[in-house]
């Protein structure tokens, strides 16, 4: 795997544990809002704490795209979830949220699951690829039939 690959993984990582650090500073701020009342859900887009977290959480949409255009998602998802425990930390030290012994046990084993996939390619084998390619042509020819 190329340095730009381990970097958009890296993005996909840091972008989702920032935005949502930053999403939930803000609400937190801005307080319950509700789809009844659009008014409150105005006032909570305009926390900068909340635009910043919605930027970040784009950013994470963007690198995931990119992520999952050259690798499976079987791969992809494992591959980032250090985004939990960057997320726990930043719960616990920034936003100083208490994160129960229980929630770093399962952390830890979420964590811990990356180490019997990272092994792995990152991309199915080409030739069961070009066997998906194929069913998927065929349904979509047999769906223009009928």
């Amino acid at each position: 795997m190329t340095f730009r690959k381990y970097l958009v993984l890296a993005g996909v990582t840091v972008f989702a544990a920032a935005g949502d650090s930053m999403l939930s500073h803000g609400m937190k701020q801005a307080g319950n809002i509700s789809l009844h009342n659009l008014a409150s859900v105005i006032v909570a887009l305009t926390n900068p704490w909340v635009a910043a977290g919605i930027v970040l959480l784009l950013a994470f949409f963007a690198s995931y795209m990119n992520a999952l255009s050259w690798a499976d998602l079987t791969y992809v998802l494992p591959a980032t979830s250090l985004g939990y425990v960057l997320l726990a930390l930043a719960a616990r030290f920034v936003l100083h949220e208490n994160v129960s012994p229980l929630r770093w046990l399962g952390i830890a084993l979420i964590s811990g699951g990356v180490g019997f996939v990272a092994g792995g390619p990152a991309l199915t084998s080409q030739h069961h690829a070009e066997e998906t390619e194929q069913v998927v042509a065929t349904a979509a020819a047999s769906g223009a039939e009928r």
